[in-house]
């Protein structure tokens, strides 16, 4: 799984632009004045091979006694707890303050792995300008400017050093082949403990007719006819609107995780509910990270004929970019659908980590093309020359030539199709790169 860093320190110290600076982005409003971020915010970032989860805090105050500020310490505590290593951001400029060793003395007491980052030290020598940061006794302090880009490389791999990080390729390499990682994921509510309890045949989870339940993922080892699984129960995501508690919030991160590093992801949405705006989030979620999914509409039982019409085309309409994933209708308090549910499962885990052959990809290609060309655009017509794959899980398929900037995404979805139907990808998605040969004359007069 990624590792989580979480960015600490009082308001104003420059939180929002490390933020920023770490994901490079600007999801985080960034002003000159303090209490502007409130809530907590998470990012993507990646520094080599090594990606991780970026959480952006409020301004910290540990001992804040009631009203927003008290609010936004809470924030703060859960994206501590849930973070495997902190920054510790404070302004280089202003010195150290006592809301500096109130927040130092939160951190000693928990024992996590911190980081202390001098920020806005443009122009200034590490030394006696930054010695009276030691006082905190959190270690060394590190000058960085997240306005400037300085020292943010160097702050990364030190928040990296205590993690004792495996090199990506190893871990793939390292991974038990053998086990399908297998994500239960949906908004609150919709069954995921229940069907696990049904497949284990045990109340190994907590199921309650109440949104929220679980809290974290819950992996949970399992055998079926010889293959082996790790269930993996996820928190049901809600529209952040809807998110009160932060213990809920402290949720979300475990369930993107979970997402990520499964091998296939059993999307679970409600008979009884239809398809919501959180449903096709979540799926949005799915298809971006590239993991296989099946998607399977559970409490199949307690609708009408009517109600079954009605959803089947919901499904359709609002989830059309899942159409490569199989549909199934199940009830887990029921045993019911459960069996070719499980062959889906397998075949989409199978779709996943196919391998396909550079001749025949090739073949297929050019078979494609005379059956049907790219548009011309302009003077040039794209002409596609050999393809081969470049990835698994989800498959990459690339194909190279000349002029393929100019392929169309309706001539992309064409060749997807034809892909598809050769190598039976169901349940995962194709991703498709168009790689265009440089032309060794274009740079001379």
């Amino acid at each position: 799984m990624k590792p989580v860093i979480a960015l600490v320190g009082r308001p104003n110290v420059g939180k929002s632009t490390l933020f920023n600076r770490l994901t490079k982005s600007r999801d985080a409003i960034v002003a000159d004045f303090s209490g502007l971020t409130r809530d907590r915010h998470y990012g993507n970032g990646k520094q080599g091979k090594h990606e991780y989860i970026v959480i952006d805090t409020g301004g910290f105050e540990p001992d804040a006694a009631s009203g927003i500020y008290r609010e936004m310490a809470r924030q703060t505590q859960q994206a501590v707890a849930e973070a495997d290593v902190v920054i510790f951001v404070l302004d280089a400029r202003a010195g150290l303050s006592a809301q500096d060793h109130d927040i130092g003395k939160y951190l000693r007491r928990l024992g996590k792995p911190c980081v202390l980052a001098a920020n806005k030290a443009e122009g200034m020598l590490e030394g006696a300008q930054l010695s009276e940061f030691y006082e905190l006794g959190l270690g060394a302090v590190h000058a960085v400017s997240a306005a400037h880009g300085q020292g943010i490389k160097d702050l990364v791999e030190l928040a990296f050093e205590p993690l004792h990080l495996p090199d990506p390729d190893e871990e793939v390499d390292s991974q038990d082949q053998h086990v399908i990682k297998l994500a239960v994921a949906g908004r609150p509510n919709v069954g995921k403990s229940t069907l696990i309890n049904t497949w284990l045949g045990e109340e190994r989870l907590v199921a309650f007719d109440m949104p929220g339940t679980t809290r974290d993922a819950i992996s949970v080892p399992f055998e079926r006819n010889g293959q082996r699984f790790d269930l993996i129960d996820t928190a049901g995501l809600r529209r952040k609107g809807k998110v009160f508690e932060a213990i809920e919030k402290f949720s979300v991160v475990k369930t993107l995780q979970a997402i990520e590093s499964a091998s296939v992801v059993l999307l679970l949405l409600d008979a009884s509910q239809g398809v919501t705006d959180q449903d096709a989030h979540i799926a949005g979620y799915i298809l971006e990270s590239g993991r296989a999914v099946v998607v399977a509409v559970n409490k199949w039982d307690a609708v009408d004929d009517y109600q079954r019409q009605m959803l089947q085309r919901s499904i359709e309409t609002r989830l059309p970019f899942l159409k490569f994933a199989a549909l199934h209708f199940i009830s887990a308090k029921k045993r019911q659908g459960l069996a070719p549910l499980w062959l889906a499962i397998s075949q989409a885990h199978k779709a996943a980590m196919c391998k396909m052959p550079t001749p025949v990809l090739t073949r297929l290609l050019l078979e494609a093309v005379q059956f049907q060309s790219p548009k011309r655009a302009g003077m040039f017509r794209p002409k596609m020359r050999y393809a081969h794959q470049g990835g698994m899980n989800p498959p990459v398929i690339v194909i190279h030539g000349n002029s393929l900037e100019h392929v169309t995404n309706a001539y992309k979805r064409f060749l997807e199709g034809r892909f598809r139907k050769e190598f039976f990808l169901v349940g995962t998605p194709l991703r498709i790169e168009m790689k265009t040969s440089h032309n060794p004359f274009s740079d001379k007069e």
